[in-house]
């Protein structure tokens, strides 16, 4: 599997009916978002993307979207290893929506989700990778969670793997029953995902050097 990803989500109600339905973004409200997040960094509107292609931005780039009901920004600032500890802006924005966080890297077979419910508290946060393991758990294990720690779609044939599941295919597992999408899919999969990625546009952003800070000798 090679899919990457890094998102955060704000949402109203279900992600996957927003998404679903292919509303047409509201780019002055995603200008402003991206600008309030990236403050310091003087963002710069950029060409479009997708949820497919630009979901796993570099460290320069941003690629967002407001849309009635939900709002994604993609940017490597929210995949953390422990990811219940994002930069405080990010949540501070949700005013009084659900918070989802994704993110995953092929390389090091590793992902991260966390929520927070409309009432700021953290609700799920779970970080697993092939080399640390299970390196945050916190929370009830959601419902499609559970015949991965059962072990029933194991990683290997022959159970020679650190964990009980491959984290990249709970990791789908996750885009698919929050987002209603996949990257690559996963064990397991009962219906096919109603959100097509290539067809999520995103506004694309260039972020600048950070400003400097200056402070009066006192």
């Amino acid at each position: 599997m090679g899919a990457k990803d890094s998102l955060i989500c704000y949402a109203d109600g279900d992600v996957r009916d927003v998404l679903a339905a292919r509303p047409a973004m509201d780019r002055g409200a995603t200008s402003a978002l991206v600008r309030r997040l990236f403050a310091d960094r003087s963002p710069v509107e950029d060409a479009d993307g997708t949820l497919a292609e630009d979901s796993n931005p570099g460290p320069d780039r941003v690629f967002a979207a407001v849309w009635p009901g939900a709002t994604i920004v993609c940017t490597d600032q929210v995949a953390q290893d422990l990811p219940s500890r994002i930069d405080q802006r990010f949540l501070a924005e949700a005013a009084g929506r659900t918070v989802h966080v994704h993110a995953m890297h092929s390389v090091v077979d590793w992902f991260a989700y966390a929520a927070w419910g409309p009432d700021g508290q953290l609700r799920r946060a779970l970080s697993v990778g092939a080399d640390d393991l299970v390196i945050e758990d916190v929370g009830e294990h959601l419902p499609f969670e559970e015949p991965f720690w059962q072990g029933r779609y194991p990683a290997t044939d022959d159970g020679d793997y650190p964990l009980p599941f491959h984290p990249l295919e709970l990791s789908e597992a996750v885009l698919h029953h929050v987002f209603g999408f996949v990257l690559e899919g996963y064990p397991g999969m009962s219906d096919a995902s109603p959100v097509d990625p290539f067809d999520v546009t995103l506004a694309g952003f260039r972020l600048g050097a950070a400003k400097r800070r200056w402070f009066r000798r006192g």
